[in-house]
């Protein structure tokens, strides 16, 4: 007999040739469903004569712990990344210097997207302007991450929240494909319970939905939903039970 227990462990590789298998890092859990569509054939009695299979699918869904941009890119986008990364940081302190009244943020070299001023000690936000600032007015320049403030406004604490740009990490260009663009990949699905495996293989998928979502007091877990179709040869995978 034969038992099974845990998520397993699942690999997802682009169809292209060399392309790299990402795996599932921290998978919670996988399911890979086969289902068919039934044509019943009726007389004049309840039940039908006889019952056939229709078009049928093969769907799967994965749920991983591990966010990794390579995974997301190979398996659900097919666009260009890069290394690098826009990180975020949330109210970075500094206090209004007199003349020119101007704070240049930490990594204001990098600097690329402003997200609003507030002042450190009331927490009420400042209003953005083009130029010359009244008090409660900033306004930034975003080539170089320099705010500039009012000379009235001297002297008090500001809290800058900003993204910029840092090495490190991936960033994938979300560009607006042409219709009928889809990547391509294949699955394997491996869960060994007491030295015995049941390892699913599915040779060319396609998935229709990624969703990245965040929980108060919980974990994101990315969720990956694909369908698998025959390959050139005909195949659509293997299955493969220890007995």
């Amino acid at each position: 007999m034969q038992f099974g227990f845990g998520s397993g462990s699942l690999w997802g590789t682009n169809t292209a040739a060399n392309s790299s298998p990402q795996e599932f890092g921290a998978l919670q859990d996988c399911s890979i469903d086969f289902s068919f569509s039934m044509k019943e054939l009726r007389g004049r009695f309840q039940m039908p004569l006889t019952v056939a299979r229709g078009a049928g699918k093969i769907q799967g869904k994965a749920k991983t712990g591990n966010i990794n941009a390579k995974l997301f890119n190979e398996l659900f986008f097919g666009q260009a990344i890069a290394t690098g990364k826009t990180a975020t940081v949330q109210n970075e302190t500094a206090a209004i210097p007199a003349t020119p009244f101007t704070v240049t943020v930490t990594n204001g070299a990098t600097f690329k997207k402003d997200l609003g001023v507030k002042f450190a000690l009331t927490g009420l936000p400042l209003v953005r302007v083009a130029a010359a600032p009244v008090t409660g007015q900033y306004s930034v320049n975003e080539a170089t991450g320099a705010y500039l403030f009012a000379a009235a406004d001297t002297g008090l604490s500001i809290m800058a929240t900003y993204t910029y740009t840092t090495t490190g990490g991936n960033t994938i260009t979300l560009s607006n494909q042409l219709m009928g663009t889809t990547p391509y990949f294949s699955v394997i699905l491996n869960e060994v319970y007491e030295g015995k495996a049941v390892t699913i293989e599915l040779l060319k998928c396609t998935s229709d939905k990624l969703t990245i979502a965040t929980k108060l007091e919980d974990f994101i877990i990315p969720e990956l939903g694909f369908e698998a179709m025959a390959n050139a040869a005909g195949i659509i995978g293997y299955l493969s039970i220890d007995e």
